[in-house]
């Protein structure tokens, strides 16, 4: 257990604001660390489970959903779902890890 939680940062806005470029930077510095969002999609070539995305079944997404298991997610493009898992999060805050999250602004109402 770390001496202080850690905090998480949500990075929010619409497209092209320069969102990507705050997280990286933010990435770079000690402490801070990515979360990993849960998607439905199929992975791309050279993405890997839990490193790009967890990847999930469309049935185990709406579970955990219905189980409250993500703190934010969303339907996009009326085909493939997104979210951020809860115990992903609270692990890392436990330990001390500053968390960066770049969601949209639906996304940051449902965290809020």
């Amino acid at each position: 257990m770390a001496d202080r939680r850690g905090t998480l940062v949500i990075i929010s806005g619409p497209s092209g604001v320069g969102k990507s470029t705050v997280e990286d930077r933010l990435l770079e510095r000690p402490g801070f660390v990515r979360s990993v969002s849960a998607t439905t999609r199929a992975p791309r070539p050279g993405e890997k489970h839990g490193v790009h995305y967890e990847f999930m079944n469309r049935e185990a997404f709406l579970r955990a959903r219905e189980e409250g298991l993500f703190l934010e997610w969303a339907l996009v493009h009326d085909r493939d779902f997104y979210g951020t898992p809860r115990v992903q999060v609270e692990e890392k805050l436990a330990r001390g890890l500053n968390v960066v999250r770049n969601i949209d602004v639906q996304g940051h109402a449902q965290v809020r």
